[in-house]
């Protein structure tokens, strides 16, 4: 049985910059869900750190995963994340285990 792929990101915004960054990644729910592939896109915001913002999704395999890179949205953020963040993005990608 194949298991999916999930991808947690962790994102620090510059100060100033949290409406902006919450903004676009927000922007890419709604395309990333219609991407073959893609099973779960969720975008966290800390409610006591305001900068700290967090997706988590979850992909059938590496080859949609490595799709939802070439896309115009994807690209796009990919533009913006310099603008408005503090410091580097945190990602990992990981797989579910004992299911």
């Amino acid at each position: 049985m194949a298991t999916t792929l999930v991808v947690l990101a962790e994102y620090v915004s510059a100060p100033g910059r949290e409406d902006r960054l919450r903004t676009a990644l927000e922007a890419m729910i709604e395309p990333s869900l219609e991407e073959p592939g893609c099973l779960a896109y969720r975008t966290y915001a800390d409610p006591n750190r305001p900068a700290h913002m967090l997706t988590l999704t979850e992909w059938t395999d590496r080859a949609a995963l490595t799709h939802h890179t070439t896309t115009p949205h994807h690209r796009h953020l990919t533009r913006v994340l310099p603008l408005v963040l503090a410091e580097p993005v945190r990602g990992r990608v990981v797989r579910a285990v004992g299911c």
